[in-house]
């Protein structure tokens, strides 16, 4: 199969010859995800090429890196790990190949699909925090590894929230309370996917989007507990916390079988 270009205004895509009406729909869900980023972040990402690859070997061979990324999420939440983001490519799975990762049991099955459909939009959301976020270096090294790893639930859970995924990740939220340990606040590297746009939902219900966006724009010096008392306007952590796990189950509530 031939590989071709599609372009829209501020974005292209790589794609082969059959794919070209859903490279079009992805390129167009990505100008209205540009459009309103726009609102809320100094700087929005032009230029950026959007890599399509057919199956997940696809996209593991190349990025090799996804299958560590896989490995360290939660079970719950590792089928929407579908793409990488990288300083000028998003390479991302093909609408057909993420639809064929979402669950199939029930109402968490439209859950799910929504979830991927908003993939590429949050991949892109995490490009644009970056451009807009000073503190994490801006060169690949070991200190950024470090940097995003520590800040991981607010920068992968800003990207998943303005992305569009947290908004129906109730069915996925409810599975992970269901397994495993009971998570850490703010989230850890494992739940960062998942419920580290959770904290955001937070906030934004109690502040709005502007709020989320300064606290996706800085890391405090004093660390996440740090950045939270401060998003929070001074409230503890501890009853951060607190209202945070109230939001969980109310978000998994929200979400039967």
């Amino acid at each position: 199969m031939a590989w071709v270009e599609s372009e829209s205004l501020s974005f292209r895509a790589r794609h082969d010859s059959t794919h070209a009406d859903d490279a079009d729909r992805v390129l167009h869900s990505l100008e209205r995800t540009r459009e309103y980023l726009s609102r809320y972040f100094p700087r929005t990402v032009d230029g950026i090429s959007v890599v399509f690859h057919p199956s997940v070997p696809s996209l593991a061979m190349a990025r090799p890196l996804m299958p560590a990324a896989w490995l360290a999420t939660a079970p719950a939440a590792r089928r929407y790990v579908a793409g990488w983001c990288g300083p000028h490519e998003l390479h991302v799975l093909l609408p057909d190949a993420l639809e064929a990762r979402a669950s199939t049991v029930g109402r968490a099955g439209a859950s799910s699909r929504e979830m991927l459909a908003r993939a590429v939009p949050a991949l892109y959301a995490r490009r644009v925090i970056l451009e807009n976020n000073p503190d994490v270096p801006r060169r690949l090294s070991p200190r950024r590894a470090g940097v995003e790893l520590r800040w991981a639930w607010l920068l992968e859970g800003s990207a998943r929230w303005f992305g569009g995924q947290t908004a129906h990740s109730g069915h996925a939220i409810a599975r992970r309370l269901r397994e495993g340990r009971r998570p850490a606040f703010p989230p850890a590297v494992r739940d960062a996917a998942l419920l580290g746009g959770t904290v955001i939902d937070l906030l934004v219900a109690e502040q709005g989007e502007a709020a989320a966006a300064r606290l996706a724009c800085r890391l405090h010096p004093h660390g996440p507990r740090g950045a939270l008392r401060e998003a929070f306007r001074g409230r503890s952590p501890a009853q951060t916390e607190d209202d945070w796990r109230a939001h969980l189950a109310r978000m998994a509530a929200s979400s039967p079988e």
